[in-house]
């Protein structure tokens, strides 16, 4: 982030706003939503706030805002640790993915001067989440699954790299710019949220052995929950994204 050598006043600043944005991670886990089929335990708040933190402060410093908030999270509000004090493992997996994305340039593998190639970590999640559900003789039955669940959100992931970059650093008029920097949001949230879940879904598999009925049923509601917290990144990101700017705090892509 060149900002950060051009001005200590802003590094400060910057560090500062990850802490408030760790606590308030934290704090969401207090605010469940609705039931995880299947695990007996709940989605809060906090599946909103997670790719967020990813848009906000790019894929490392993302991570670390919501290892720490999710790890924090799972400690005072247990009742949303699906998977214990681990859980906070998902939580930070969606917010490098959507970092990664939102901070990321098209296309997502690059060739090097020196021959080697640079691949975006979104992508490379997703690989890994693919390959982990291979794993297991489950997932093997059930094929399906991460072809359309996983592929659509890699639709959605070249989607936001193609995108993302440029509409949050849109000048247009404010009307416009606020379509576009909420659209973004949503493109990024949602491709981070999947690639998040394709690490939560191994645990699944191996911890509670979910049945390949289940996840028959989880293809179709696995997508319309992650649109809908992605719709949710969208109303709390966008007016935030839009004052911090205002008022001076580089967040987001644009602050690079």
């Amino acid at each position: 982030m060149k900002y950060f050598e051009r001005d200590s006043k802003k590094v400060t600043r910057h560090t500062a706003v990850i802490a408030v944005w760790a606590a308030v991670v934290a704090a969401g886990h207090l605010l469940p939503t609705f039931p995880i089929w299947g695990t007996g335990g709940t989605f809060s708040v906090s599946s909103i706030l997670n790719p967020l933190s990813g848009i906000f402060f790019g894929p490392l410093a993302g991570a670390l805002s919501s290892a720490i908030g999710g790890f924090i999270g799972s400690m005072i509000a247990p009742h949303t640790a699906w998977m214990g004090p681990a859980t906070f493992i998902v939580g930070t997996t969606t917010a490098f993915v959507t970092g990664c994305i939102s901070w990321g340039n098209w296309p997502p593998v690059a060739i090097n001067k020196n021959g080697s190639f640079t691949f975006n970590g979104g992508i490379i999640v997703y690989i890994i989440g693919t390959i982990l559900w291979f794993t297991q003789e489950i997932g093997r039955n059930v094929f399906f699954f991460p072809v359309v669940f996983y592929g659509l959100g890699l639709i959605v992931m070249i989607l936001g790299l193609i995108f993302a970059k440029k509409f949050f650093a849109s000048s247009k008029q404010r009307l416009k710019r606020t379509v576009q920097t909420g659209f973004a949001i949503w493109l990024c949230a949602f491709a981070g949220l999947v690639g998040g879940a394709s690490i939560g879904n191994f645990f699944g598999l191996v911890l509670f052995r979910l049945p390949v009925e289940l996840w028959s049923v989880l293809m179709i509601t696995a997508p319309i929950e992650r649109a809908l917290f992605a719709l949710g990144a969208v109303f709390v990101g966008t007016p935030l994204m839009t004052g911090l700017r205002q008022i001076g705090i580089p967040i987001g892509p644009q602050a690079e």
